[in-house]
């Protein structure tokens, strides 16, 4: 029994809130003993060894789990973290091998990120057939969580424009060191205390340089771009997708497609080019640029550092003139791009002349 102090159930002071039945001990154990010691050697290319001293590791309550992965709420060196335990089949060679796959791939993505919109990595153990990795705990939870708890077109327009930027500023970072997400949607966009937005969840994640095609890939439907669902090759530009779509949840605070089942959303985007309805009072500077970034023609989808540009004149244009949103008529592509500088310069009083 000496391992039931690994699973003390904490609350925010770290102490015993209550304890765990023989069930959830017999659970909790079926996966802690292969952490007990310390776990093999993990080494990122070409950097120092980073891995966790589990003596050091305190795990507590589980609050999400994945197809192959749970994660928990735990303290590491006498700091709050999420522990995410991964297990591999040993029933199924194919699977365990892709598991270790996308673990080592992770990792080592997690290791050489550093950015305020991009979860933290503090440390990982690899003991098969269970892998951990830790990362900075966010009290917020999901955006997925929050939204939840919104009524429907409810989400005020500043704070849209503040969490879309969290999230634009994260992508445009992980794009500019050639890392593509691949599974970007509302659930592993995770909040912190002050509602910054924070991406998460690089399991599927991989460098430009060595995506190649969509074959045999799993993502998640609802937000994955039509030519990843048709399984051809792609580029960073189904990022930008799945950032329309998660623009869409901020404005409407709902699910997409989720009179749908995956498979007919699936369908629906690749085969029929359907996109979530965008509600009549969405402002037309977000309708403008939701319809570009869900864009079919992957070429009219924007970059992540136009879109920051964007998103941060519009932030600016708010806070001269609370009406922005309501006077702002985009005419063009072109004329976005070319007039930004002298915009944020002029202010929203440029937008009033095109008011119609």
């Amino acid at each position: 029994m000496k391992n039931f102090q690994w699973f003390k159930q904490i609350s925010n002071n770290g102490k015993i809130k209550r304890r765990l039945s023989l069930g959830e001990y017999n659970r909790a154990v079926s996966w802690s003993k292969y952490l007990v010691s310390s776990g093999a050697a993990i080494r990122g290319e070409g950097e120092e060894e980073w891995s966790a001293d589990m003596s050091q590791l305190l795990i507590g309550n589980k609050f999400a789990s994945g197809r192959h992965s749970r994660i928990y709420r735990g303290i590491y060196k006498h700091r709050d973290v999420a522990i995410k335990l991964i297990s591999q089949p040993e029933e199924d060679e194919d699977l365990a091998a892709m598991l270790d796959g996308q673990f080592t791939s992770e990792v080592a993505l997690l290791f050489r990120l550093r950015h305020p919109n991009i979860i933290t990595f503090i440390a990982a153990c690899k003991k098969p057939p269970v892998f951990c990795i830790i990362t900075e705990y966010l009290a917020g939870g999901s955006l997925r969580k929050y939204l939840h708890h919104q009524e429907p077109n409810s989400v005020p327009l500043n704070l849209v424009l503040k969490l879309a930027l969290d999230i634009a500023r994260g992508m445009q970072y992980l794009h500019s060191q050639g890392v593509l997400h691949r599974d970007l949607k509302s659930e592993n966009l995770l909040l912190d205390e002050y509602m910054c937005v924070k991406v998460a969840d690089f399991g599927i994640s991989c460098l430009e340089s060595q995506c190649g095609s969509a074959k045999g890939f799993t993502g998640t439907y609802r937000w994955m771009a039509p030519e990843m669902i048709k399984e051809k090759h792609h580029t960073k530009k189904v990022d930008v997708y799945s950032f329309g779509i998660v623009l869409w949840e901020l404005l409407t605070a709902m699910i997409p497609f989720d009179d749908m089942t995956p498979e007919q959303a699936a369908f629906a985007v690749s085969h029929k080019n359907a996109r979530p309805p965008l509600p009549p009072a969405c402002p037309m500077a977000f309708r403008h640029l939701i319809n570009r970034c869900w864009s079919s023609n992957v070429d009219r989808r924007p970059h992540f550092d136009e879109i920051v540009s964007l998103l941060e004149f519009y932030a600016e244009s708010l806070e001269e003139d609370p009406d922005f949103f309501s006077i702002y008529k985009p005419s063009s592509d072109l004329t976005i791009s070319r007039c930004l500088p002298t915009c944020i310069a002029g202010g929203s009083s440029f937008f009033k002349s095109l008011e119609q």
